[in-house]
């Protein structure tokens, strides 16, 4: 099942069909055994006919997202961790990524506020004041508030490759900043755990030409989810639940840098595209 943010509520969706809730959002997802109560309210009383969800979903889509805050796992994947330890040679920091990658406590850090994230064919920021931005395309995780992974939702995880590997104590300027965070289109509601053989792939654009195409399966991660959100709820408490994106494998060459008008198209199997629009913060 797939379960979309509206403007007047939410809408689900289970295989060909679709059914209005109108719910606040994080009363409607922050629960446990979400698949099933949302089984239940798949009926009759709350469907509504595919044209009519089409506009919803052109008109009214907003990122899946209400007070929860947005987190990120980084170095989870080998290339990731290659990534980092390329762009930090000169910092002397290289290091720091090598240790996390094989260390028992992962790097977990702060990413975004609600307010500060973009949803599907929105635009995201790329900084001013840093040389070299990429997007970092992830797997994100809902976790309800007893630490239970209950969805499924596509992250974009900006960042500024340029600050960060002047500087391993500048990762937060590098990855918080206005509108550095997408997730969307939807949730994903599976009634098992996502597949370890899910594909993710990102392709990006500029002036209508294909300048990155690349694509990886989550087996590739070196950490499980379950691992990552009970690092993350060990000593946190989330009252509406939280995201959580879970690295990525998937990291442009050191040549490319993102620039304003790009594209950016994140595909994971069984969820969707998430698609966002590159912007400078005026």
């Amino acid at each position: 099942m797939k379960l979309y943010k509206i403007k007047t509520g939410a809408l689900l969706q289970q295989l060909d069909a679709f059914y209005y809730l109108q719910r606040t959002w994080d009363e409607l997802i922050n629960r446990n055994n979400l698949h099933d109560y949302l089984q239940e309210q798949a009926n009759p009383a709350s469907a509504i006919n595919s044209e009519k969800a089409e506009a919803l979903l052109h008109h009214e889509l907003m990122a899946p997202i209400g007070q929860q805050e947005v987190w990120a796992a980084g170095v989870t994947y080998l290339r990731s961790m290659s990534a980092r330890m390329d762009e930090s040679k000169e910092s002397g920091a290289a290091d720091l990524y090598n240790k996390v990658y094989d260390a028992v406590r992962p790097e977990l850090f702060f990413k975004a506020l609600p307010h500060r994230v973009a949803g599907h064919k929105d635009f995201v920021n790329i900084r001013k004041d840093s040389s070299w931005n990429v997007p970092e395309p992830e797997l994100t995780l809902f976790i309800n508030s007893w630490g239970v992974i209950e969805a499924y939702t596509i992250g974009n995880d900006m960042s500024s490759r340029s600050i960060e590997g002047e500087n391993a104590l500048y990762l937060p300027q590098a990855k918080i900043y206005e509108r550095s965070a997408g997730i969307g289109p939807c949730l994903y509601v599976p009634g098992v755990p996502l597949a370890v053989e899910t594909t993710i792939t990102m392709k990006i654009f500029r002036d209508g030409q294909q300048m990155y195409s690349d694509s990886t399966s989550v087996s590739r991660i070196k950490r499980s989810m379950p691992e990552l959100a009970g690092w993350l709820y060990q000593e946190m408490d989330f009252p509406f639940g939280s995201f959580l994106m879970t690295g990525t494998c998937l990291v442009p060459s050191n040549d490319f840098t993102l620039a304003e008008g790009d594209v950016i198209d994140i595909t994971i199997d069984g969820i969707g595209t998430l698609t966002n629009y590159t912007a400078i913060k005026k």
